[in-house]
């Protein structure tokens, strides 16, 4: 079980690091598109939209990651005051309560919804645009596949910490 843990944790490491190498693409980007638009009155729609992609391709792929590294979201009232045990439970049952059923709903929806726009190559609305919407759509599919995966990490790592085995997870980086 620690085995398969660590090879889960690995893979949101990695998704989480190549996640890092879109954030200065996307900035040197933007910064382009500012200086072409306002230093020499030239647009790109490909461009604006290619921030647009990087910009949801970084949030959709570094969910997982988020959660391996407990960078989400968390009203830490009581929580904190909790014994690891009791955290593990809570933790637990959220993933098996809240976050699965909903991992399923976005890998069931997000497939036909995907399929459908592979289907027609689906592409911008705008006449300039990028030429692939087809690949942004897929990110639902795996971004979900994703935290699935790490939400099966989170369950197990859980368990063992309930059954007294808690094994040493590097957090963060």
């Amino acid at each position: 079980m620690k085995y398969a843990i660590h090879w889960l944790d690995q893979i949101a490491k990695l998704t989480g690091l190549i996640c890092s190498f879109a954030i200065p693409f996307m900035v040197i980007i933007t910064v382009a598109i500012v200086v072409m638009r306002y230093g020499f009155g030239v647009g790109s729609v490909a461009l604006q939209e290619s921030v647009t992609y990087l910009h949801a391709s970084l949030f959709m792929l570094a969910i997982a990651y988020a959660l391996k590294t407990d960078s989400h979201v968390r009203v830490d009232i009581f929580y904190r005051r909790f014994s690891p045990n009791t955290q593990a439970w809570i933790n637990a049952l959220g993933a098996l309560v809240f976050l699965l059923p909903l991992v399923l709903v976005m890998i069931i929806y997000g497939w036909d919804y995907a399929a459908r726009s592979w289907a027609i190559k689906e592409t911008s609305i705008e006449p300039d645009g990028i030429p692939a919407l087809f690949l942004l759509k897929s990110l639902i599919v795996l971004s979900a596949s994703l935290l699935l995966l790490q939400c099966l990490a989170e369950v197990l790592a859980n368990a063992l910490t309930i059954i007294d085995r808690p094994i040493e997870r590097i957090r963060g980086k």
